[in-house]
């Protein structure tokens, strides 16, 4: 069973993510009604550059994938159960925001390179949603973009060189072009949840 590992320290405190910042220069931070909680660290200590491998087998950057607002989420393709309820429930929040005329890409990220080749997930990501664009690539890139975004993936032990699982954590990423990571939701959050705070983030930007 995938444990749900947390590798960020969260903090449910007044002060939302980023609003530090603000308020050390007498602002109010425009973002902090779409929050519900805070990063230790701050804003700044998630996101990054990354490197991967498209579903097309093209290598492109951060600045290549995040075009647009877009929800990431990092996982993979033979998760039995936990995988695809978050993906599933990422792109029906892409559908409700697509609905209010709002456009959000859904990024699928696998931190199991050696059996989700280009082929294997873009068939899972068309499953999931026609827009959802799926990462994959060598060890070293899915190893560096799971720590710009301090994700946490280990393969369980065993035998087993082909039906192995993967314990990961499971939260997904709001980003955007130019500003980078804003928010993290988790598994408990409903699709119309994280469709209305999406929605907040994108209106007060």
């Amino acid at each position: 069973m995938i444990r749900n590992i947390a590798v960020i320290a969260i903090a449910v405190v007044i002060l939302a993510l980023g609003g530090t910042w603000f308020l050390s220069r007498g602002e109010a931070d425009p973002l902090a009604q779409c929050r519900v909680g805070a990063v230790a660290g701050g804003q700044a200590a998630i996101g990054g550059p990354f490197e991967l491998v498209d579903e097309d087998g093209a290598t492109v950057t951060d600045i290549d994938v995040i075009t647009e607002p877009s929800i990431l989420y990092f996982g993979y393709t033979f998760c039995p159960d936990v995988c695809p309820m978050d993906t599933s429930r990422n792109a029906e929040a892409v559908e409700i925001l697509e609905d209010r005329g709002i456009m959000v890409k859904p990024v699928f990220i696998s931190i199991d390179p050696a059996r989700d080749t280009p082929e294997v997930v873009k068939e899972f990501t068309d499953v999931m949603h026609p827009r959802m664009l799926g990462l994959t690539g060598t060890p070293a890139q899915v190893k560096a973009a799971s720590q710009a975004y301090r994700t946490y993936y280990k393969k369980q032990d065993g035998d087993d060189e082909e039906y192995y699982l993967v314990d990961h954590s499971t939260y997904s990423y709001l980003v955007f072009p130019e500003v980078g990571f804003v928010d993290f939701f988790k598994r408990d959050e409903t699709p119309e949840q994280m469709a209305n705070r999406i929605g907040c983030f994108i209106e007060n930007m």
